[in-house]
């Protein structure tokens, strides 16, 4: 998987009052937690454009005032009205252990729906893993080619290797579904049989 680097300011005091104070300069306040620790501190918001504003999944370096911490994006916060980052949480990724994080999905392969005249759709865009650090992937690629008209792909259809899918398995991921034009052509085909 992908790594950033983010350079990062330890932060001493807390509240909203000091969290306005930190955005009005640009900065945004931020925490990262896991394996019993917590580490408060800000980021200037240009900083974090590069990890919210993909369709990726990122492990991040953050350098906190010369400490090395690595994790994962587990919440982002947004002011309700301007649609302003207002707080970000990290999860604490350590090498060896389990983390989970949401993967994009890539779909390969042409579809036999497609080529019937349906129109492919992508349901789900990322899905929720858990697995090893090391073993995580950029993207999860599902095979579309046995995908028929009207028919659809599970998160319970899905295995990968090295990973436990955390999203419910009755959610659907794709679908191949019929468009006008292909109902109208199997309703002709149909009447003159």
């Amino acid at each position: 998987m992908k790594t950033i680097e983010i350079k990062a300011q330890k932060r001493e005091t807390f509240g909203k009052k000091e969290a306005k104070k930190i955005q009005r300069a640009g900065m945004i306040p931020a925490a990262i937690y896991g394996n019993g620790e917590t580490i408060h501190f800000s980021i200037d918001a240009k900083d974090v454009k590069p990890i919210i504003y993909t369709p990726n999944s990122y492990i991040i370096n953050i350098d906190i005032d010369g400490k090395k911490e690595t994790g994962v994006m587990r919440e982002i916060q947004f002011h309700p009205v301007k649609e302003q980052i207002q707080h970000i949480d990290f999860y604490r990724a350590v090498p060896g252990q389990e983390v989970s994080i949401d993967i994009p999905v890539k779909l390969v392969g042409s579809s036999i729906g497609v080529k019937q005249g349906g129109k492919l759709s992508l349901m789900k865009r990322k899905l929720h893993v858990k697995g090893v650090l090391e073993n995580l992937p950029d993207e999860l690629s599902i095979d579309i080619t046995d995908l028929e008209l009207g028919k659809s792909i599970f998160v319970g259809d899905l295995k990968f290797e090295g990973l436990t899918l955390l999203t419910p398995a009755t959610t659907a991921v794709a679908a191949v579904k019929m468009t006008r034009a292909a109902r109208g052509a199997a309703a002709a085909a149909a009447a003159t049989k």
